[in-house]
């Protein structure tokens, strides 16, 4: 007996059955994902592949400003000056923080574009600094970095000795003289590290006197009662070629009151100013003919109850040799000072006797109080002025000595 299949209709009907269920099941998908999708329909710049927004749509919190900082994190013996920079691409630096391992922080600049941060000095040497900056994007988005690094242990150094001594009080001729150790070659970065304030405030200059000495003064004496202070940063300075500075000091010292002491070779007297004024005339001795005084400002930059005097130290071979000078205060480096004078008889106010210095009556041993030297040394300072003029020998040199104000205000800056 054949047996027949079911009837194509219900095979037919079957399938559609399927069909059906599986367009329900579709439905029910693309509803899911219509419904993740935010109810959408809008085009592809309205999705999460907009710009600024993230794979779900949403803003972005990320900038895209990069900042850029070298020497690289963990670098060693890095430069003292010139290694150290910051920077931004695709936006603007706001914040740039460098300090030492004391956590002093380093002064700098950000350029007004924004686009870079350069230290205002040179870093100190064998230093450990970290280095923290911070840049926004266009759309107020921040980028921070940080970094740290070393910088070089130099294996050759300088140092400056200076005058006047920390605490001091001088007189208004006292420039700020420092000798260095090494002979500099890179000067304007050695007088960049040099900072120097005053109360009340007046503009001060240095000048070099060849490639070791730096002073430093004011155009006019300073006025009486002012207060100076220096800074010396020197610790990282490259001074020359692979030498550097080692030093980091503050120095301050007070003017006294104003006095400056002229003397007339030809008269034979000095006149003692205090203010402007006439303080006192004392009578005095300077250099026979043949070993004149100098003319010019000179400055008091030693004072000694007694010193030795020997001509051989000054090129005056065995003329003199006086162990017990009293009262001398030296005016420049060449041996000129004007001191006391026990053996002069009666030169002083009359004629001129000594081999260059500036005599006063003194006696034997200084212990007289009551005498013109002993007088003049108890009323002078270190930086007193003492002029000389109508002396047959030129001007001071201005290198000799604290001597610098013999140059004119322009050839000193020059």
């Amino acid at each position: 007996m054949n047996v027949r299949p079911i009837s194509g209709a219900s095979v037919d009907a079957r399938g559609r059955g399927r069909k059906r269920a599986a367009a329900l099941l579709l439905g029910v998908v693309l509803t899911a994902v219509t419904a993740c999708g935010g109810g959408g329909g809008g085009s592809d710049s309205e999705t999460g592949a907009g710009k600024g927004k993230d794979a779900d749509g949403a803003q972005s919190k990320q900038s895209v400003a990069v900042v850029s900082i070298a020497p690289k994190d963990g670098a060693k013996s890095v430069e003292t000056s010139g290694a150290l920079k910051v920077g931004a691409d695709k936006g603007k630096l706001t914040t740039v923080e460098v300090k030492d391992s004391k956590g002093e922080k380093i002064d700098g600049a950000i350029s007004a574009d924004g686009a870079a941060w350069t230290p205002s000095s040179h870093l100190a040497a064998a230093t450990k600094y970290t280095v923290h900056a911070v840049a926004k994007d266009s759309e107020g988005r921040e980028a921070a970095e940080d970094s740290s690094f070393t910088t070089l242990t130099p294996q050759n150094t300088f140092i400056g000795t200076f005058t006047p001594e920390d605490g001091s009080k001088v007189g208004v001729g006292m420039p700020f003289s420092i000798r260095f150790t090494r002979g500099i070659t890179k000067p304007e970065d050695v007088e960049k590290a040099i900072t120097i304030k005053t109360e009340p405030a007046v503009e001060v200059a240095g000048h070099w006197f060849g490639n070791d000495r730096l002073d430093f003064r004011p155009e006019e004496y300073w006025k009486a009662g002012t207060k100076v202070t220096v800074e010396l940063n020197l610790d990282g300075v490259e001074g020359r070629n692979g030498v550097y500075g080692k030093q980091s000091k503050t120095v301050s010292f007070t003017v006294g009151r104003n006095q400056v002491s002229v003397v007339d070779a030809k008269k034979h007297t000095m006149k003692v100013m205090r203010d402007g004024k006439l303080f006192k005339t004392v009578p005095v001795t300077t250099g026979k003919p043949g070993y004149a005084t100098w003319n010019g400002q000179m400055v008091i930059s030693e004072k000694f109850t007694v010193t030795r005097m020997n001509g051989d130290t000054v090129g005056y071979d065995g003329e003199y040799d006086i162990k017990d000078v009293p009262h001398a205060m030296r005016l420049t480096d060449s041996g000129t000072f004007v001191h006391g004078n026990y053996w002069g008889g009666g030169a002083f106010g009359n004629y001129n006797a000594s081999h260059g210095c500036i005599g006063l009556r003194d006696v034997r041993g200084g212990y007289d109080s009551s005498v013109p030297a002993a007088w003049f040394f108890d009323n002078s300072m270190a930086g007193d002025v003492v002029t000389v003029k109508n002396s047959t020998d030129p001007v001071v040199d201005p290198a000799n000595g604290l001597n610098g104000w013999n140059l004119s205000w322009e050839k000193w800056k020059a």
